[in-house]
């Protein structure tokens, strides 16, 4: 089986400073062994019919379920959480097991 992927989709609410809360992530992620990988962006071509208003994306990886079960009852995040949950708006979440198909070069 593949990686497991913890997928955030995130519309901010007006006057928070996104990237306060980006740093926070990247700090978070950087302390916790458990996730393997962290990406995220923010979108710049999509047409506001087909965004719906959420402007940034956060991707971790882990090894396994097991490993995002233990980052989600990590204190660290247990507390990040709360920040983060207070500037967001509308948000997306997607817990899943990865399906490779084609592998990165």
């Amino acid at each position: 089986m593949g990686d497991f992927k913890h997928l955030v989709v995130a519309k901010f609410k007006e006057g928070v400073a996104v990237e306060e809360i980006v740093k926070g992530m990247e700090k978070l992620v950087a302390d916790i062994d458990a996730v393997k990988s962290f990406e995220w962006g923010q979108d710049l071509e999509s047409q506001e019919m087909l965004r719906q208003g959420f402007t940034h994306a956060f991707l971790m990886t882990f090894n396994n379920q097991g490993d995002f079960t233990a980052f989600l009852s990590h204190p660290n995040h247990v507390e990040f959480s709360t920040t983060f949950s207070a500037a967001i708006e509308k948000i997306v979440l997607l817990d899943f097991p990865a399906v490779p198909v084609k592998a990165p070069k």
